[in-house]
C-alpha cells in the first residue's frame, strides 16, 4: 500500500469518526493546545515587540534572547518539564510557547522599525502621545508583518503539538505515536494528513485576517 492508499483506508473506516479517539474529537484537542500555546505567545511576544519597536531600544537582546530560543529542542524541553513538574497540560505548553515566542517577538519588532519615520515624526509634532502613536500610526502599517509572525509561529504550533501524546495527553499526535506503537500505518498516515490539514486551514484563516484587518492602502504597498 502506498500514503494514499493508508489514507484513505483511515479516512473511510467509520470507526475513526466516533469515540473518545475519534477525528472530531482529536482535532478539537490539538485545536485547544495550538490555541492555548499561541494566546500566551503572543501575550508574551507582542507586548515586548512593539515596545521594543517603537522605543528602538534592546533589539541586540531580543535578537539574542530569541536566537537562543530558537535553538532549544521542543522535545528535549518537553522531557524537562516532565521530569520536573509531572505529567499534564503545562510541561505541553512551555515548549510550544517557547517554540512560539520568537517569530512574534522579532518580526513584531521589526514590523514596527520598519515604518516610515515621516508619519511617527508627524504624529509627535502635533503632540500625540507615545502610546496613540503606536497604536494609531505604526501598528496599523506594521499589521502584515505582525500577523505573518503570529502566522508563522500558529503553523510552527500546530506542526509541533503532537509532542502532547508524548506524555499521554490527547490530540492528532496521538494517531501517530499510537500507530507508531502499533505498527498501524493507516493511522499514522491519517494523523499526519489531518495535522498538514489544520496547518493549511490555519495560513486560510491568517490570509482572511488579514484581508479583514489591514487596510487597502498598506495591502497594497
Amino acid at each position: 500500500m502506498n500514503v494514499i492508499d493508508f489514507a484513505n483506508a483511515f479516512f473511510s473506516d467509520s470507526a475513526h469518526w466516533h469515540g473518545y479517539d475519534g477525528i472530531p474529537q482529536r482535532f478539537l484537542e490539538h485545536l485547544q493546545y495550538s490555541l492555548l500555546a499561541l494566546t500566551v505567545a503572543a501575550a508574551v511576544g507582542l507586548p515586548v515587540g512593539l515596545l521594543t519597536g517603537h522605543t528602538g531600544r534592546g533589539g541586540n537582546a531580543l535578537a539574542f534572547v530569541a536566537n537562543a530560543a530558537r535553538a532549544l529542542p521542543s522535545f528535549g524541553l518537553l522531557v524537562l518539564a516532565v521530569l520536573l513538574i509531572g505529567f499534564g497540560l503545562l510541561p505541553v505548553m512551555i515548549p510550544l510557547v517557547v517554540l512560539a515566542v520568537p517569530p512574534i517577538l522579532v518580526t513584531t519588532y521589526e514590523a514596527v522599525r520598519s515604518v516610515d519615520p515621516a508619519p511617527v515624526d508627524a504624529a509627535r509634532g502635533m503632540g500625540m502621545h507615545e502610546s496613540r502613536i503606536l497604536f494609531q500610526v505604526e501598528v496599523p502599517v506594521a499589521l502584515p508583518l505582525i500577523l505573518s509572525g503570529l502566522r508563522s509561529a500558529a503553523i510552527q504550533i500546530v506542526s509541533t503539538a503532537t509532542i502532547a501524546a508524548y506524555v499521554s495527553l490527547g490530540g492528532l499526535g496521538r494517531y501517530i505515536i499510537d500507530g507508531l506503537y502499533q505498527r498501524d500505518y493507516e493511522k499514522v498516515v491519517g494523523g499526519a494528513t489531518l495535522v498538514a490539514v489544520l496547518a493549511l486551514l490555519t495560513l486560510a484563516v491568517f490570509w482572511a485576517a488579514g484581508r479583514l484587518a489591514v487596510s487597502p492602502g498598506v495591502r497594497r504597498r
